[in-house]
C-alpha cells in the first residue's frame, strides 16, 4: 500500500506541484517586467488580500487560533446584564435583583456636561472618526515598540471591549498566548467590531451604550447606578465636578474611587478638568473655581436587597421561580420590571409597628431572664445540651469538623477564638469582640417576629415583614417558617361547625372530653385541658367559647365533626401544609406558616371565597413591554351565610366580656366606622404567640417567638399571643388608619345578601363572679 501511495505521488502529484511552482515563477517574472505603477498596484492588492484573509480568519476564529468574536446579530442587538427592579403598587422601587448592578439610561437622560467631559478625556476626536482613530492608533504602536503601554482605544473600541470581553480568556484563542501577537489580535477584533458598531448605531447611541456598560467600582455598573452610588443623584443632574470625578474613575475605578482613595480621586478629577480647559470646553476661571473645591460625595452603596421590603423581595424571587424557568428569563440579568401588590407606605408602617413592639418585648424578655440562658424545658429548667446541638448544626462547625476530623482540641480552639465583629442590638449596630460560640449564644437570645397583611377580596399582599432585621436574620418567618398556630387554628374548627349546622348562639358545656383514636396503628387516648386548668361545668355559646379559646368546647366540636372534617376545611380555606391526622389538630398542634394562616381567614371576610395570595400584578421586559399580567383567583368554598356568621364570631373577640382580642381597645382604632375582629393564639409552653386581625378590606397576622421552641417567655402574663403578637397588628392598623390615604378602609363589614337562618346576636352577660365560674376562662389556650 505504501509503495502504491509513493507511486501515485511521483506520477500524479509531484508533476502538478512542479508545474504550479514554475507557473508562479513565470508570473512573478512577468510582473517584474510591467510598469512601476502596475507593480505597486499588485503589491497593494497582495497586502489587501492578506489583510482581508486575516480579518476573515480572525472573525471566524480559523482553526481556533484567534478566539471567539461577536457575530453580526450580537452587534445588531447587544446584550448586557441589566438589573431587574421590583416596584410597589404605588410605583416605588422596593427591591432589585442583579449579578451586575446596572440600570441602563437613554442618551437624553444623561447630562450634556458628562458627555463633554467624557469626550474631552477619553476620545477627543470621537465625532471625527468611524470607530478607529488612526492618529491615536499609530501612536499606540510606536509606544508599544518602545516597550511602553499607552491607551489609544476610542470610545467605540472600549464599548466593544466592555460588551464582548474581547480580552478575556474565552476570546483569546491559541495565538492569544503569544506576547505582542495577542495584542495585535485583540486590537484587530476591537477595530473590526468598532467599525461594525459605527455602521449600526449613531454617535449618541454609542455614547449611551458605553456609559451604560462601564464599571465604576463599588458594585456600580453603568452611569445610572454610579450617579446614585457616589452622589445620590441621576445622570441628567450631574454637575461638572461630579462628571469629572466619574470620568476620572474610568482609568482605574478602585485607585480613583472618591470613597476608597479620595486624595487620588481629587487629583484625577482636576486632571480631567484640566483636559476640558485645554480643549476650551471650560474657561480658566471655571477650572480654577472648581479645582479648588473638595470632593463632595453622598455615598449610597447599592445592594440586591435595597428598598424597605427585603424579605418580600426574596419571597417574590421564590414566587416567580417556576414562571422564570418556564418563560426562559433570568431574574438577575434580564432587566425585568416586576410590579407587586405591596404598598410601600403600608410596608413602612408594618416595619415600624414590628420594630416598636419587639423593642419592648425584648427588653421584657431580657429582664425576665436576668442573665440566665433563655432555652428551657417544659418546666422552665435549663435545657442540657442545647448549645452543643446548635453548635453541631452550625456551618462553621461543620467546616472545622471536615478540616480537623476528630481533633476536638483544634475545633474548640477555633470555636472559642475571639475576634472583632459587628452585632445587632435594638439600639443600633455595635462593635464587639466575640468567639464564634459567644456569637451563637448572643444571637439566640433574641425574640423574632413576622407580620403580613393582605386584601381579603383578592389576596393581594400589602405588607410583609419576615423578621426583626434583614441584615442579621435573613430567614423569612412569614412563609419559610412553620410553627404551631395555637388557638388561631380554632377558626377552622368553628367554620366547619357553622357550615355543618351549628350557630354562634348554640351552647355547649365546658366539661372534660376524652377522645380515643388510632395513630400509626397504635391506640391512643387524648384528654385536653383548658389553659386555666379547670372546667366550669357551665354552658357557653360558641361565640363566647371561641372568643375565650375554651379548649374543651373546640375539642367537643371536633369530636362530633371528626378531625378529618376540620382538616378538610383548613385545606379548603387556604392551609397548604400537611396536617397531622390527630384530634389535637383542632387546637393547633400541626405546624403552619403565617402566610397560609392569614390567607385562610380571607374566605370569612370576603363572603366565602378562597383567594390565592398575590404578590405580583404584572411583569415587563427591559423595554417596558408587557410579558405577563397576573389576575386574582377566587373559588367559592362555603356559603355567604357561613362567612357572615364566622365574621360575627371573630367580632365576638371584641364584644364578648373578657375576650383576649379586647386588647385592641388599647390602640386608637375605633374612632371611625371601621369594624374589626380577630383571634389570638399561643402554642404550648408559650413558644409562639399569634394574632390574626380582620377588617372588611384589610386583614393582617403577626407571629412572635424564639428561633427555637425552647426559647420563650416563662409566664402567661407576658408570653400569650394577646401580649406579644396582637400589639403588632394594633400598632400597624393605628398607623394605617391615621393616614388619610387609607380612609377607604374605615367601613363596616358588608351586610349579607342572603337570609341568615341562625341566631348570631346573642351576647354573654356575666353575673357576679361569686355566682358563676365562666369568667375564669379568660386566658388564651394552647
Amino acid at each position: 500500500m505504501r509503495l502504491l501511495q509513493n507511486a501515485f505521488y511521483i506520477e500524479r502529484v509531484k508533476p502538478l506541484l512542479t508545474r504550479g511552482k514554475q507557473k508562479y515563477k513565470e508570473f512573478l517574472a512577468e510582473i517584474k517586467q510591467k510598469p512601476l505603477y502596475i507593480r505597486i498596484l499588485f503589491r497593494v492588492l497582495v497586502v489587501f488580500a492578506f489583510i482581508l484573509l486575516y480579518l476573515i480568519a480572525v472573525d471566524i476564529n480559523f482553526l481556533w487560533l484567534f478566539g471567539s468574536s461577536p457575530k453580526i446579530g450580537d452587534l445588531n442587538n447587544p446584550k448586557y446584564e441589566i438589573t431587574s427592579e421590583l416596584y410597589s403598587s404605588d410605583g416605588k422601587i422596593i427591591g432589585k435583583y442583579y449579578d451586575v448592578n446596572r440600570t441602563p439610561v437613554k442618551y437624553d437622560d444623561i447630562s450634556p456636561l458628562l458627555i463633554k467631559t467624557l469626550i474631552a478625556t477619553e476620545d477627543s476626536r470621537f465625532y471625527k472618526h468611524h470607530g478607529i482613530d488612526v492618529q491615536s492608533s499609530f501612536s499606540v504602536f510606536w509606544y508599544m515598540l518602545k516597550g511602553k503601554k499607552r491607551g489609544g482605544s476610542t470610545i467605540t473600541q472600549q464599548l466593544v471591549k466592555n460588551l464582548y470581553k474581547t480580552r478575556s480568556n474565552y476570546s483569546r484563542g491559541l495565538l492569544g498566548h503569544i506576547p505582542v501577537l495577542s495584542t495585535i489580535i485583540y486590537k484587530t477584533k476591537e477595530w473590526d467590531n468598532a467599525l461594525k458598531i459605527e455602521l449600526f448605531y449613531s454617535k449618541n447611541e454609542i455614547l449611551a451604550m458605553y456609559l451604560n456598560t462601564v464599571d465604576f467600582g463599588s458594585n456600580a455598573f453603568g452611569i445610572h447606578t454610579a450617579s446614585k452610588t457616589f452622589f445620590n443623584t441621576t445622570p441628567d443632574k450631574l454637575t461638572l465636578s461630579q462628571s469629572a470625578t466619574l470620568v476620572g474613575m474610568l482609568k482605574a475605578p478602585t485607585l480613583y474611587s472618591p470613597i476608597l482613595n479620595p486624595a487620588k480621586s481629587l487629583e484625577r478629577r482636576n486632571v480631567v478638568l484640566g483636559q476640558m480647559q485645554k480643549s476650551k470646553l471650560i474657561t480658566q476661571e471655571q477650572f480654577d473655581e472648581i479645582s479648588r473645591k473638595p470632593l463632595e460625595t453622598d455615598y449610597h452603596q447599592g445592594s440586591d436587597d435595597e428598598g424597605n421590603a427585603n424579605y418580600f423581595s426574596y419571597a417574590v424571587a421564590r414566587y416567580l421561580r417556576d414562571w422564570l424557568k418556564q418563560k426562559g428569563y433570568d431574574l438577575y440579568k434580564d432587566g425585568l420590571k416586576i410590579y407587586t401588590t405591596v404598598d410601600s407606605r403600608m410596608q413602612t408602617y408594618a416595619e415600624e409597628a414590628t420594630t416598636e413592639q419587639m423593642k419592648i418585648l425584648q427588653r421584657s424578655f431580657d429582664q425576665q431572664l436576668r442573665n440566665n440562658d433563655p432555652w428551657t424545658d417544659e418546666k422552665g429548667r435549663p435545657l442540657a445540651g442545647f448549645m452543643d446541638n446548635i453548635i453541631k448544626q452550625d456551618p462553621y462547625y461543620k467546616t472545622l469538623k471536615k478540616r480537623f476530623g476528630d481533633k476536638n482540641d483544634s475545633i474548640n480552639y477555633f470555636l472559642n477564638r475571639k475576634h472583632k465583629m459587628t452585632v445587632f442590638t435594638w439600639k443600633g449596630e455595635r462593635d464587639t469582640t466575640f468567639s464564634h460560640i459567644d456569637s451563637l449564644k448572643y444571637f439566640n437570645r433574641f425574640l423574632h417576629a413576622a407580620f403580613v397583611s393582605m386584601d381579603p377580596s383578592n389576596g393581594q399582599i400589602k405588607s410583609w415583614v419576615g423578621d426583626i432585621d434583614f441584615n442579621y436574620f435573613k430567614f423569612d418567618h412569614v412563609k419559610q417558617a412553620k410553627r404551631q398556630p395555637g388557638s388561631t387554628f380554632k377558626t377552622f374548627v368553628y367554620t366547619a361547625a357553622i357550615d355543618n349546622g351549628y350557630g354562634p348562639c348554640d351552647e355547649v358545656t365546658d366539661s372534660p372530653v376524652t377522645i380515643n383514636y388510632t395513630e400509626n396503628g397504635e391506640q391512643k387516648t387524648w384528654s385536653p385541658h383548658n389553659v386555666t386548668g379547670v372546667f366550669t361545668g357551665q354552658s357557653a355559646t360558641l361565640k363566647y367559647a371561641f372568643a375565650h379559646s375554651i379548649n374543651s368546647i373546640a375539642v367537643q366540636l371536633t369530636k362530633k365533626l371528626g378531625w378529618q372534617k376540620v382538616i378538610e376545611y383548613a385545606h379548603k380555606m387556604g392551609i397548604t401544609s400537611q396536617l397531622e391526622n390527630v384530634p389535637s389538630v383542632a387546637i393547633g398542634s400541626s405546624d403552619v406558616s403565617l402566610y397560609e394562616l392569614v390567607n385562610g381567614y380571607c374566605p370569612i371576610v370576603n363572603g366565602g371565597y378562597r383567594v390565592e395570595p398575590m404578590l405580583v400584578t404584572r411583569i415587563e421586559d427591559k423595554d417596558g413591554n408587557l410579558i405577563e399580567e397576573f389576575k386574582p383567583k377566587a373559588t367559592r368554598i362555603f356559603s355567604e351565610e357561613t362567612a357572615f356568621l364566622m365574621c360575627q364570631m371573630l367580632r365576638g373577640g371584641l364584644s364578648e366580656p373578657g375576650a383576649t382580642t379586647q386588647a385592641l381597645f388599647s390602640f386608637d382604632l375605633f374612632r371611625s366606622k371601621i369594624e374589626m375582629g380577630g383571634k389570638t393564639g399561643t402554642s404550648q409552653n408559650l413558644s409562639d404567640g399569634w394574632f390574626v386581625g380582620v377588617s372588611p378590606k384589610l386583614i393582617g397576622g403577626a407571629w412572635v417567638g424564639g428561633e427555637y421552641r425552647s426559647i420563650h417567655f416563662r409566664s402567661n402574663s407576658m408570653g400569650e399571643g394577646c401580649k406579644t403578637a396582637l400589639p403588632i397588628f394594633g400598632r400597624y392598623m393605628e398607623k394605617v388608619l391615621k393616614d388619610a390615604r387609607y380612609d377607604y378602609l374605615k367601613v363596616g363589614f358588608t351586610k349579607p345578601g342572603v337570609k341568615i337562618s341562625k341566631n348570631y346576636s346573642c351576647h354573654t352577660v356575666l353575673p357576679p363572679k361569686d355566682t358563676l365560674q365562666l369568667d375564669s376562662v379568660q386566658m388564651d389556650a394552647f
